[in-house]
């Protein structure tokens, strides 16, 4: 497995941020918006650590076109962790040795409630079997450098709090780096504040970095959230989509944010879709657009110019030349991975019946969404971390 990129050390990043009394402050795992330019934005706003989308690991197996479609990155992209939807140790060992020449960790996901995740055995569906879990884990950790990170984004159970106590302890004994823990269980709506007191307990039980997640829409609540819990590290979601600028003590999206992304989505060109460049925007600019403005700004053609066309009329601002290295062009060995479904297969796993490179079409979320007309009024789960949208929604 060569390195293609320099690796940074996430662990070392933990035990730098506890020798300095502080935190990492890190920008969660959100399908369809932690893309690279999204990850290019918040660095340049206090962000310590970010993660990848959510990604498939099975069609990250499969297909050479989803592969293309859900990892981009350039050599300014770190520290960085690839997140993984995986529900079996082939499909989670695989996709990790693909993706290591790029990233400087990969975690599992082990905390989406979506009904579609749960009804395919992955994201919180795991959390009822916790020995698959580390068996994922220990695999991987097995067969990758000792200073190549692996984690495990979890939630907490629905029973005493000893047993998700329990759990972690037996995921840290994997040899795992890190572990991040939203405050709520699964089926806990975001209007149920997170349980800081159940933060506090684990990271108190536990030797290895544990990072807090739920409920971070600004520095204060990430200062609060590190000074009840004692924990290593903050993760923001919903606050980090509305104001990438929230970790470097912004109330708000500041306008030279939005200049920024302007920039970086101008460079980018094509290889960012105009509803990723206009959604960001929509959550970023919400608090400094009015009603008349939003609605105007929501109902604008398809057209890249015309969100430009916007930003100059109502706030002077236009797209400059950005310094941004280009993204790379990766490569993915997936001849491992073809031995190991052929084996699979041999033994009468249907899990995999043929390998084809081309099985996935990277298209998969689109298959598993309803549309929704307003995100803002989703409440159900942490949207942004896992729901997965259609192309009409806003």
């Amino acid at each position: 497995m060569d390195e293609i990129k320099p690796k940074c050390n996430v662990e070392q990043l933990f035990r730098e941020a506890k020798s300095n009394d502080t935190y990492l402050k890190i920008c969660a795992p959100m399908v369809r918006y932690s893309r690279l330019e999204f990850r290019n934005l918040v660095r340049a706003y206090g962000t310590d650590l970010t993660f990848t989308s959510m990604i498939m690991a099975d069609s990250f197996c499969q297909s050479e076109k989803a592969r293309l479609n859900e990892f981009t990155t350039n050599k300014d992209d770190t520290p960085v962790v690839a997140q993984f939807a995986a529900n079996n140790s082939v499909d989670f060992l695989s996709a990790t040795e693909m993706v290591y020449p790029y990233v400087d960790g990969v975690d599992l996901n082990c905390g989406c409630p979506q009904r579609w995740a749960m009804q395919d055995g992955y994201g919180s569906a795991l959390l009822k079997t916790p020995e698959l879990i580390a068996d994922m884990l220990s695999t991987v950790r097995r067969n990758l450098p000792g200073s190549f990170s692996v984690s495990v984004k979890v939630r907490l159970l629905q029973k005493p709090l000893g047993e998700t106590i329990d759990m972690c302890r037996q995921l840290e004994a994997c040899g795992i780096s890190f572990i991040t823990v939203h405050g709520r269980t699964p089926v806990q709506k975001t209007n149920i504040p997170v349980n800081k007191e159940a933060l506090k307990e684990i990271k108190s039980s536990l030797s290895i970095p544990v990072v807090a997640n739920g409920d971070i829409f600004s520095l204060r609540d990430a200062d609060a959230m590190h000074c009840s819990t004692n924990c290593d590290g903050v993760m923001s979601a919903r606050g980090i989509l509305s104001n990438p600028a929230l970790y470097a003590g912004f109330e708000r999206t500041p306008l030279e944010c939005i200049q920024q992304w302007l920039n970086i989505t101008a460079q980018a060109d094509t290889d960012i879709t105009y509803q990723a460049m206009h959604h960001h925007l929509t959550f970023m600019a919400e608090s400094l657009l009015t009603k008349e403005q939003r609605v105007m700004f929501n109902n604008l053609t398809k057209d890249k110019g015309r969100v430009y066309d916007f930003f100059r009329e109502h706030f002077q601002l236009e797209p400059q030349p950005c310094s941004h290295p280009p993204k790379l062009v990766c490569t993915f060995d997936d001849e491992a991975y073809r031995k190991r479904a052929r084996l699979r297969g041999s033994v009468g796993n249907a899990c995999v019946d043929e390998y084809s490179c081309e099985n996935r079409d990277g298209t998969f979320f689109q298959s598993k969404v309803g549309v929704l007309h307003d995100e803002r009024s989703v409440e159900d789960v942490d949207f942004a971390e896992c729901n997965l949208f259609g192309n009409d929604e806003i």
